[in-house]
């Protein structure tokens, strides 16, 4: 038996779409038949399309909880409906605890936590009114599950957003479903940045029990998974992308060998 995820007639907002991962998910949704919005503060450098289809852009600061109020009440009359959000938009750049000022570790705590609350506040006073309700997805991190040296507020701020994915989950029923795509790394157009040239990449995807680094694709294909029907009993949780996780570190120092079971 197939399992066919058509979400046509079906309208998702994707923020952080333009690029990466974010433009991966919309893709997945558009080749699912779904109508895709997607907004950032800057414009995408080409149209997020799939299949001849493309998703229309919106320039939206997160930060702005008034900015962000109007852009759902934008997409609702202007589509007619909200299925489902992404909360994508996200991100931090390198810099250890006491290199920086609370201050500006609150900023990176804004953009990951409390800008997805802002926008699935906004997205759920949508939903709430609609007979089949809604589902609101948050983009995880495995940095929020294990110490993250140099990306602290960061990993806090992903620990906190399962968190709250969970308590939406219960505070929604049964109308809005909530959950949390949990990722590990991902190939897209910054790669270079986050892990240096080809080598660096390859000696990185090592480290991954499934050898290889995941594709925005397969990040846009759970989250459609977990917008359609077939995950209809699906909320409060958190599915992992990350290709097993991370060998643990001891198993390599370890200086015993383990002889294999036969």
């Amino acid at each position: 038996m197939s399992l066919t995820l058509d979400l046509t007639g079906r309208v998702t907002v994707v923020t952080g779409g333009t690029r990466g991962v974010g433009a991966g998910i919309a893709r997945a949704f558009l080749r699912a038949g779904a109508e895709v919005v997607v907004c950032a503060r800057r414009p995408p450098w080409d149209p997020v399309a799939a299949d001849g289809h493309t998703a229309r852009f919106l320039p939206l600061d997160l930060r702005q909880p008034d900015a962000v109020r109007a852009f759902f009440g934008a997409v609702a009359a202007d589509h007619g409906r909200l299925d489902c959000l992404v909360n994508n938009a996200g991100g931090t750049p390198y810099r250890l605890l006491d290199e920086s000022t609370a201050e500006r570790h609150a900023r990176v705590l804004e953009l990951n936590l409390t800008a997805p609350l802002t926008a699935s506040l906004a997205a759920y006073e949508v939903m709430r009114r609609q007979p089949d309700g809604g589902s609101v997805i948050m983009i995880g991190s495995v940095s929020g599950t294990r110490p993250s040296p140099g990306t602290a507020a960061y990993g806090a701020a992903k620990a906190g957003l399962d968190n709250l994915a969970r308590s939406m989950a219960v505070e929604w029923a049964p109308h809005v479903r909530v959950n949390t795509v949990v990722l590990g790394m991902v190939r897209t157009e910054l790669a270079a940045v986050h892990y240096g040239d080809e080598a660096g990449v390859a000696a990185v995807e090592a480290t991954v029990p499934l050898g290889r680094l995941a594709e925005p694709a397969e990040i846009g294909d759970a989250c459609v998974f977990l917008a359609s029907g077939r995950a209809g009993y699906v909320s409060g949780a958190s599915l992992l992308v990350h290709g097993g996780g991370e060998r643990p570190a001891f198993l390599d120092a370890a200086t015993v060998n383990h002889p294999k079971e036969p």
